[in-house]
């Protein structure tokens, strides 16, 4: 049976990040067909279960850009995290070399994600804090230091800046970090994240095929951007909405011709089970 699997923001996700009412009709119908659909996003488990809510939701996730892998539940099924002395390292490197403190995403002992921000912000970050509305995951910490499981280190700037701190640290500490640099859509801030060399959803989602028992051949798989280049090359069959960046459309076995605002993978389910 094929294993689906759709990144969220401008795939899945409508522009303004609700759920479309065609898209929730389908999924909700496939699922009870016995279809197997999942999801791969950027976004933590907190928050895609906010997002999400009215879908309903069987099959592991995979969350945080690749770095984690867990059930609807909660249960943490699949772990790649950046260690104490490593974040440190990282965090006084970028200093010196950017005057940039990071934002952290991590877990505490409890296993509860947890958002730690420097006390010295920078107007990116500002930014960017003001979109969580009094969310219980943050915290505020002066000196800032790495927790002892940091899923990711989030750097937010300029274009110039970020691309110059990101040439350093992958001259620094390539063997032990994967990073990636985008602008940001929704608060025009480019970010640089961080992540555990194995915390990416190419190795997440050979992963989740082992913890599923799916074989490769067997996976089809939703994007638009560059998080979703690993994900193409580690999937069976891999579709690309029309917002898509060309360079995923030229990694796609198949480019759809409608939009995320037009619930392309809706569609495109619809069509392909008649859910």
């Amino acid at each position: 049976m094929q294993f689906y699997l759709s990144d969220l923001d401008f795939t899945l996700l409508k522009s303004d990040q609700s759920v479309g009412e065609l898209t929730r009709e389908v999924w909700n119908r496939c699922i009870e067909k016995g279809v197997r659909l999942s999801i791969a996003t950027a976004r933590s488990y907190t928050g895609v279960m906010k997002l999400l809510e009215g879908l309903v939701l069987k099959e592991p996730m995979i969350l945080l850009d690749g770095v984690m892998i867990a059930s609807p539940s909660g249960e943490v099924l699949h772990l790649s995290a950046i260690g104490r002395e490593l974040g440190d390292a990282i965090i006084d490197e970028a200093y010196r070399q950017s005057g940039l403190l990071p934002l952290l995403v991590g877990l505490d002992e409890s296993d509860t994600e947890r958002f730690v921000y420097p006390g010295r912000r920078s107007p990116c970050q500002e930014k960017l804090l003001k979109t969580f509305h009094n969310d219980r995951r943050l915290l505020d910490a002066d000196p800032l230091r790495a927790m002892a499981r940091n899923l990711k280190m989030v750097y937010l700037g300029g274009d110039d800046e970020t691309a110059a701190l990101q040439k350093d640290l992958e001259a620094r500490f390539g063997d032990a970090i994967e990073t990636k640099r985008s602008l940001d859509p929704y608060i025009d801030c480019y970010f640089l994240t961080i992540l555990d060399k194995k915390g990416d959803k190419a190795h997440a989602l050979a992963a989740l095929e082992a913890i599923e028992g799916v074989d490769r051949a067997h996976t089809t798989v939703f994007g638009d951007s560059h998080n979703d280049l690993g994900l193409f090359r580690m999937a069976g069959r891999k579709i690309a909405v029309a917002n898509a960046i060309d360079e995923l459309k030229a990694a796609a076995d198949i480019v759809l011709p409608y939009t995320n605002d037009e619930e392309a993978v809706a569609k495109f389910l619809k069509e392909e089970l008649g859910c």
